[in-house]
């Protein structure tokens, strides 16, 4: 098993973070696009070759997100239509999110078996996850899940902040 740390830095503009080892090595990095349409988020390895790619759809009722590893997309989250809570679904080939995503504690299932786990560390500043991948040929898909998710998140709070407004 394999032990990752997602910390991201609270006054980040650009969406700039790394994605630690247990022995606090970088091991991926994570830059976001700054007032850039669509919202974009690159997941580069130690050599800075791209790993995984999130995108944003721009033109689309509800907000819509679309999640590339190696080139090839193979997961997205998307929002669902409700008048009560906000609800999105992750729609992927073989993988399933089981418990709570919106907290970001929940378990990555591919076709069954379980492959990594995600857990909300406190007592940090700003958003801190600790990734336990138990296949790590998962390893780019459950980061590139995370930080998807994370995105979807923020995505939810600006839109949210800007309605109260």
């Amino acid at each position: 098993m394999k032990q990752l740390y997602i910390k991201q830095k609270v006054f980040s503009l650009g969406g700039k973070f790394t994605i630690k080892d247990e022995q606090e090595k970088d091991v991926y990095y994570v830059e976001g696009s700054f007032m850039q349409i669509p919202k974009t988020f690159s997941i580069l390895n130690t050599t800075r070759d791209e790993v995984a790619h999130i995108s944003k759809k721009v033109f689309s009722f509800l907000p819509k997100f679309f999640v590339e590893v190696n080139g090839r997309e193979v997961l997205t989250i998307k929002k669902e239509f409700s008048f009560v809570k906000a609800r999105y679904t992750i729609d992927s080939a073989g993988i399933d999110v089981h418990g709570n995503w919106w907290d970001m504690d929940f378990q990555v299932l591919q076709h069954g078996e379980r492959v990594g786990k995600v857990s909300k560390e406190w007592f940090t500043w700003g958003d801190g996850y600790k990734v336990e991948i138990l296949n790590e040929e998962m390893e780019a898909i459950i980061i590139a899940l995370v930080v998807a998710i994370d995105c979807v998140k923020a995505d939810h709070s600006a839109a949210s902040s800007a309605a109260t407004t």
